[in-house]
């Protein structure tokens, strides 16, 4: 992976991070203290694609961006650019990959859910409700199927459970079970 980096007029594609600390470094108007080149470390290393930028003084920054360009040519024309639909088809795909990957174990699975539920007026509504469980499971999707398998034959059938890949269920492996184990909620 290469960084882009551009301030005003001057831009540059580099290698690596100590070649962008060294760019960087040649610009008088940008000082390269410690906790910029730790947070510009960080920012390679970690999985976001989204261009940062890097405040200099009041409304005047510097940008950077990973690329697989490996010529500045190649980055103006777009040529390594990846599109959003194909980001986005590739976090759906480590998501279902997460959630599928077989570790037989505990985990804490919480699922939060539209549950219906009689008001004192004799009238349904729908209550917001969280529900933590310990189950031993396969994976995270099994640890999801068995929490709404235990859910949907004891509230109204009328609730409404999230999709296991929604920021309404999160779910963390506990460790391994013994021997002797029955996986149950």
């Amino acid at each position: 992976m290469n960084i882009y980096l551009r301030y005003f007029d001057n831009e540059t594609l580099v290698h690596n991070v100590d070649e962008a600390i060294d760019y960087l470094s040649t610009l008088s108007e940008i000082e390269v203290t410690p906790e910029l080149e730790e947070d510009l470390r960080n920012y390679v290393a970690s999985s976001v694609l989204f261009p940062k930028r890097y405040k200099v003084r009041s409304r005047v920054y510097f940008i950077v961006i990973k690329t697989e360009a490996q010529t500045m040519q190649d980055f103006k024309e777009k040529k390594a650019v990846r599109s959003k639909s194909a980001l986005v088809a590739e976090a759906k795909a480590n998501e279902q990959k997460r959630l599928n990957e077989a570790l037989v174990g505990w985990y804490e699975g919480t699922l939060d859910f539209k549950r219906v539920i009689m008001n004192h007026m004799g009238k349904c509504e729908y209550r917001d409700t969280s529900f933590t469980v310990h189950c031993i499971a396969n994976s995270q999707q099994d640890c999801y199927n068995r929490i709404v398998e235990h859910l949907s034959s004891r509230v109204d059938k009328r609730s409404q459970f999230p999709a296991a890949k929604g920021k309404n269920f999160t779910c963390r492996f506990l460790g391994f079970p013994k021997q002797n184990s029955v996986g149950s909620i």
